[in-house]
């Protein structure tokens, strides 16, 4: 396979997981060991709070009056995608019986989680998009009990977008709490009452951290790593929105991975040669994120044929993939690993990112591999079932008891046998070997 870098990558997307990992071990045991005044501790201590900690009723009702119209229009409409799109993912679940054997009937059932817990950063600005896209995809699934988390704006109560965001979503308990207490807090069902199967949500390398460690005890969406784009673009791209797309995704953050996977060299370098001024062109905090992601992750690779592009991306696996190529179908078709996919000029990662339906928590990290993003699959269970016939208990248990036999599970067997004994009390039965040993 010919590949070309025209740029590599100086370093790979690793966050100081050492680091992360001893402190929240630290803190997840003191909360467990130490509840609601631990958290409450934390919460003055990491982010200067010590206000109520559940939002009232009244005080979802005023804020509400707070929010501009058109804020209140731009969410609302962005709820409604979230909302379509994960009720279109719910009717795809379906339960079913069928007889895999004559007598036996085997089914399935499809049935939500009982709480979910979802969190939202906080930080120099409101993540609203956070808010909605988990607590709205768990509403469509039916979960009975939403818990939302975040923390407080700049010292004071949560930021009253955000915080309308979970409220129009459907978030049943809504707390004013971020990082690690956040995390833990649903997790064990403090001030709620409601410990979480399962918690969604963006966040630090912390909180991360956090639903790494506490995985196991309750579900979690997916192991989060820096944010990544990557755009499949051919000859007949335009260089110019090539580049804007891979810059405005490194502003995510100094860690960031943005890569151009193409089969036009004259593109890649038109690519190249915009970017520097795109990232200069951005507001400081997002000039000095998106310029060092560039610098320090940012790829172009240099392939002769889409297959070897599907190969390339495949590998990496992105976060968001964007495809500027011709003959879409046949990308959408080929390409195996994404977290989402973004198909031809007109829609970018943005887009997904806030207001066109499909989630934006999605797997970094080469995740994308083996596990998709945030959907409302993440909030189901899938039961099975099964029931049979007298007829159908004899012929399933002569093989079961033979097949126990053979792995040296005598007690496995002897539950046939004596179904069988009871059932057929004249009859003999070819059992297998009893086991001796």
């Amino acid at each position: 396979m010919s590949i070309t870098y025209l740029k590599k990558a100086d370093k790979s997307p690793e966050t100081e997981t050492a680091t992360a990992q001893g402190v929240v071990t630290e803190m997840l045991a003191e909360i467990e060991k130490n509840g609601e005044d631990a958290v409450r501790a934390y919460a003055k201590k990491l982010d200067k709070w010590d206000g109520d900690i559940i939002v009232t009723k009244a005080e979802l009702a005023e804020n509400a009056k707070a929010v501009p119209e058109q804020v209140r229009k731009d969410i609302d409409f962005a709820i409604d995608q979230v909302s379509k799109f994960a009720r279109a993912q719910r009717a795809s679940l379906q339960e079913f019986q069928t007889e895999v054997h004559p007598g036996v009937t085997a089914g399935q059932r499809v049935l939500p989680v009982n709480v979910a817990g979802c969190y939202a950063p906080a930080g120099r600005y409101a993540h609203i998009a956070s808010a909605y896209m988990g607590v709205a995809t768990a509403k469509a699934a039916g979960v009975k009990t939403i818990v939302a988390c975040s923390g407080p704006f700049r010292g004071g109560p949560m930021h009253p977008y955000l915080m309308y965001a979970f409220n129009k979503a459907g978030a049943d308990i809504i707390m004013t709490l971020g990082g690690v207490q956040a995390i833990a807090t649903m997790a064990y069902g403090l001030f709620s009452g409601k410990p979480a199967d399962v918690i969604v949500g963006p966040g630090n390398k912390f909180v991360a951290e956090a639903k790494r460690t506490l995985f196991g005890k309750v579900g979690i969406d997916v192991f989060a790593g820096p944010s990544e784009v990557a755009v499949i673009a051919d000859e007949s791209a335009d260089p110019a929105i090539v580049a804007i797309d891979l810059v405005g995704q490194a502003e995510h953050g100094h860690e960031s991975p943005a890569w151009l996977f193409t089969t036009s060299e004259k593109l890649a370098r038109e690519v190249m040669a915009q970017i520097p001024a795109l990232v200069e062109s951005l507001p400081p905090t997002a000039r000095d994120a998106a310029g060092s992601a560039w610098r320090d992750y940012g790829e172009v690779i240099v392939c002769d044929t889409r297959e070897e592009l599907v190969e390339v991306s495949d590998r990496y696996a992105p976060e968001h993939l964007e495809v500027q190529a011709r003959d879409l179908d046949w990308w959408l078709e080929n390409l195996t690993c994404y977290g989402s996919l973004f198909m031809g000029e007109e829609t970018t990662v943005a887009y997904g990112d806030k207001a066109s339906g499909p989630n934006h928590v999605l797997p970094t990290k080469g995740a994308a591999r083996y596990s998709g993003g945030l959907s409302v699959h993440k909030f189901m269970k899938t039961f099975t079932w099964q029931r049979m016939t007298r007829q159908a208990a004899r012929d399933i248990g002569e093989v079961t008891a033979r097949i126990s036999r053979l792995e040296g599970m005598e007690g496995h067997a002897l539950t046939a046998d004596v179904r069988l004994a009871k059932y057929y009390p004249k009859d003999t039965f070819d059992l297998g070997e009893k086991v001796k040993v």
